[in-house]
């Protein structure tokens, strides 16, 4: 079976947030592997007063969409920020991977997080520290900068790896000229493309920008969590 064929990445819109006056779209992932179905990060599926006070979300949650959430096999939380972890509770009893030290900062800092959304009923994490092959040609790998305990999904198809980077990377300018060290680990990747949580397109090294993707550059320094 052909590589590329046989692992996908789909990107799915499960919110738009209100930053600095334009719309910044929430994303997650979904990894289709032939050993399992990958979800990477849950986005959100109702307000909360810090959220709404913050972003005035609009939602479309992966419990009210066209979304088939008993199919997925995994979770992984690149960080656990609100708006990339707030559906973890439609996914109580599956294995959810997030980096040790992300899990430890979102139960030890104040204001890091929505606490209840990490720690809704039924949810099993499962600790990672450092690199983990999930299923063969899918890494977790960490990549602090975001937040320390961020992680990224390396996808690996036999080419140039496809990399899903949370919030490693908010906006495109970001991987232009990575400052972080998780950034300079996706550049020395040398990837294919990058897809981001908050821009519905990829980034590819080197690609010619378009009007849109030259606003979502131009919001230095508006990170949505």
């Amino acid at each position: 079976m052909n590589a590329d064929r046989a692992i996908t990445v789909t990107p799915i819109l499960v919110a738009d947030l209100h930053v600095e006056g334009e719309v910044m779209p929430v994303c997650v992932h979904v990894i289709d592997h032939p050993d399992g179905r990958v979800l990477v990060d849950t986005g959100m599926t109702k307000m909360h007063p810090a959220v709404v006070a913050a972003f005035d979300p609009h939602l479309y949650p992966l419990s009210e969409s066209d979304f088939d959430v008993a199919g997925i096999d995994f979770v992984v939380n690149t960080h656990l920020h609100a708006d990339h972890c707030g559906g973890n509770h439609l996914f109580a009893g599956r294995p959810i991977y997030v980096q040790r030290r992300e899990l430890d900062d979102a139960h030890s800092e104040e204001d890091y997080t929505i606490r209840e959304w990490v720690d809704a009923p039924g949810l099993q994490y499962v600790p990672v520290d450092g690199e983990l092959e999930l299923l063969p040609g899918i890494r977790l790998v960490p990549a602090p900068g975001h937040t320390p305990g961020s992680q990224i999904v390396v996808v690996e198809t036999g080419g140039r790896p496809v990399v899903i980077c949370g919030d490693t990377a908010v906006w495109f300018g970001e991987l232009d000229e990575p400052r972080t060290e998780g950034q300079r680990q996706i550049r020395a990747l040398d990837p294919e493309k990058v897809w981001l949580a908050h821009v519905h397109e990829p980034w590819r090294p080197g690609a010619t920008r378009t009007e849109s993707q030259g606003r979502d550059d131009a919001r230095d320094g508006a990170t949505a969590g």
